[in-house]
């Protein structure tokens, strides 16, 4: 009996009202499932995960959040053999699965990492404070929190498993829920994945909910604290796009689009070079892994020239050794495309650029194949174009196959290498290969504008590069024009695409109080007891020691010369000062820092643990001898940390400020340190 997929909506797994599209094996072309969403109440699904999963998630802190997408990651690590297994009916193999399969899990590991970069709050700051008047007494700054919608995420077919856990990594660290839409063409596979993901426990509930069939109507229910993505054809996503709710309640839409994408291989990368050889080993797998559906797959291959003949050979050459066929038997090396009208939708786009182009590899009609029937599965052979005119015979710059086709186009100079990329009017990446890095440089600034990502790859970078077609979780993925004009993942600035970005304006002890880290201005607190006395959790923002004073001389500087070193001759010489601004000799800075630390630090052995770095160090005012230095030691911000093992002393992060002041009150250096303190409570 055919297995029926399940919506996961409001807290429950549950069928369409009626029989639903029936998804086919892409290899045999036996039917695998059947999927539905009919009777589903996506207005009720909405509110349930603003009321009930973005309650959840706004409560808890970015170092809260990025622990549970760490846990969530290790969960699915832990199953992802049986989501392998699954993935071969999608046509995929073990390469491909392994993109999809790992990758996305790769993403949830990236953003639970990123959890250090903000405070273990459920908001962060952002920017620098701003000096709104004259005396200080009134500030401003900005302030980042989760938005209070839902993200709804319409994916494509090719990638059901990152396509999913790479967006959904980024709203989640944010604090906002998903309502995520797959493909329902490969949705089973997507379906397999969220059932563990619920079954696990380890997300709030409401912060996921699934659609595996259509989602038509659950834009007429969004409302401006929504955002919508959208991963698919160009012409879909502008319909999307134009949705009235978008347009009437100002929904954030991000838009990451299949594009043109090309390579370019420099002038410089001839036969018999590395570059040459990584050239057409990057295009070729770019043209076979997921037999050529990837948003990032190469559609256009630029070449000098007066190498054309040589590409086209060692390609072909290349192409022609790739085995077709089944995934699972023992050396195939590309799989099916996703269905039988995804074929037939590629061979018709490649019909129409033959009009301008000629065939000089494949064939429509047939492909050899390994271990498979191709009147059963999704087959078609990897084909390679020739576009001898890329400047007149355009249909190459905007017509795209999305599967395992390339165009070969030739340029004469570096100049009309990136016009010709430029040409496809917005891609999400483009690559050269070059060992030249002028020519690197060239076309990075001249081709910058209209892509999302550059890859330029080289012997030097090729055993660890990522490749052409690999967005990474810590850069944005995304590009202009016809790719989208959107942004995805992108590391801290990812997450930034769900938080809702406000000013706040006061005093600097009022802004201290709403942000947890202490502002230049604001109120001090003086105790009897040393800070570094106290534990992690006894420390208060703004509380502030006040230090002794000592009166620096020419044998302090003598001395750290001797020490450090560093007889820099504004320190040393005071016959060479003439045309600088110091007026005599003058103490090193770091000196100045280095006796700060003296004055601040308390001796005896307590909770402080370790200092753990410097940051922000600044040297405003030259300390000449004579002059006497005293610091204020401030409680910064306080950063929690969590256990590695259970053995691990339990600790935190506190970040200090230490503004060293002269005989006039006036500040000579400042800098924030930050030093590991010990809990309390050690559980």
């Amino acid at each position: 009996m055919m297995k029926t997929l399940q919506n996961y909506a409001c807290g429950q797994w549950v069928s369409g009202s009626e029989e639903g599209q029936v998804l086919r094996n892409a290899i045999s072309g036996e039917a695998v499932a059947q999927a539905s969403s009919r009777g589903i109440d996506f207005a009720q699904m909405l509110n349930y995960a603003r009321s009930t999963g973005g309650s959840r998630l706004r409560k808890m802190t970015f170092h809260e959040r990025g622990r549970m997408l760490k846990a969530m990651a290790m969960h699915l690590s832990a199953k992802k053999e049986d989501f392998y297994a699954l993935s071969w009916a999608t046509g995929a193999t073990r390469i491909d699965s392994w993109i999809d399969i790992e990758g996305g899990i790769g993403n949830l590991f990236a953003y639970s990492s990123l959890r250090r970069q903000f405070p273990d709050q459920p908001f962060c700051t952002d920017g620098d404070v701003a000096k709104l008047s004259k005396n200080g007494t009134f500030i401003g700054h900005h302030i980042c929190v989760p938005k209070e919608g839902v993200a709804i995420h319409i994916n494509a077919f090719n990638f059901p498993v990152w396509g999913m856990l790479e967006k959904i990594a980024v709203n989640l660290m944010a604090g906002v829920p998903a309502v995520v839409k797959p493909a329902t063409l490969t949705s089973f596979l997507t379906e397999a994945v969220v059932r563990e993901m619920i079954a696990s426990g380890i997300f709030p509930e409401g912060a996921l909910q699934l659609i595996c069939g259509s989602a038509n109507g659950i834009l007429d229910h969004i409302t401006n604290q929504d955002v919508v993505t959208f991963t698919g054809s160009a012409s879909t996503g502008k319909l999307l796009k134009s949705h009235p709710k978008i347009l009437e309640e100002s929904v954030p839409f991000n838009m990451e689009a299949d594009s043109l994408n090309c390579m370019v291989l420099g002038r410089d990368a001839v036969p018999g070079t590395a570059e040459f050889d990584l050239f057409v080993k990057e295009v070729h797998r770019e043209m076979t892994v997921k037999a050529g559906q990837k948003c990032t797959a190469v559609r256009r291959i630029l070449v000098p020239e007066n190498l054309m003949e040589d590409v086209q050979i060692a390609l072909g050459k290349r192409l022609a050794s790739t085995i077709v066929g089944d995934p699972q038997v023992e050396g195939v090396r590309m799989g099916a495309l996703a269905s039988n009208g995804q074929v037939e939708e590629v061979r018709e786009k490649v019909r129409q650029l033959l009009n301008q182009q000629e065939l000089v590899y494949g064939s429509l009609d047939a492909v050899e194949l390994v271990g498979a029937e191709q009147e059963r599965g999704a087959f078609m052979s990897p084909i390679l174009m020739l576009n001898k005119k890329p400047f007149s015979h355009t249909d190459c710059h905007h017509v795209e196959p999305f599967g395992p086709v390339s165009t070969l186009m030739p340029y004469t100079t570096d100049d009309e290498a990136v016009e010709l990329s430029r040409m496809g009017k917005g891609s999400l990446v483009t690559s050269i290969v070059t060992a030249d890095d002028t020519i690197a440089r060239n076309y990075v600034l001249g081709a910058a504008s209209m892509h999302g990502r550059i890859l330029v790859l080289n012997a030097e970078c090729a055993k660890e590069s990522t490749g052409h077609g690999s967005p990474m979780p810590m850069l944005v993925h995304g590009g202009p024009g016809r790719a989208g004009g959107g942004e995805e993942m992108g590391g801290k600035r990812g997450v930034f695409h769900y938080l809702q970005r406000v000013a706040i304006q006061g005093s600097p002890s009022t802004i201290t109080r709403i942000t947890g880290v202490y502002q230049s201005g604001a109120a001090q607190h003086e105790h009897d007891r040393h800070p570094f006395k106290k534990h992690f959790e006894e420390l208060e923002i703004g509380e502030t020691l006040i230090t002794a004073r000592h009166t620096v001389s020419e044998a302090d500087i003598h001395n750290f010369a001797s020490v450090s070193g560093d007889n820099f001759y504004a320190h040393m010489d005071a016959t060479s000062l003439d045309g600088t601004i110091f007026t005599q000799r003058v103490a090193h800075g770091y000196f100045v820092l280095s006796k700060a630390a003296g004055l601040f630090v308390d001796a005896k052995k307590g909770p402080v643990l370790l200092n753990y770095g410097l940051d922000e160090c600044r040297f405003t005012k030259p300390v000449y001898p004579g002059m006497t230095i005293g610091v204020k030691l401030t409680v910064k911000e306080k950063v929690d940390t969590e256990k590695r093992t259970p053995e691990d002393i339990a600790k935190g992060i506190v970040k200090w400020l230490v503004d060293v002041v002269d005989e006039t009150g006036e500040t000579v250096a400042i800098a924030t340190i930050l030093t590991m303190v010990k809990k309390l409570n050690q559980d």
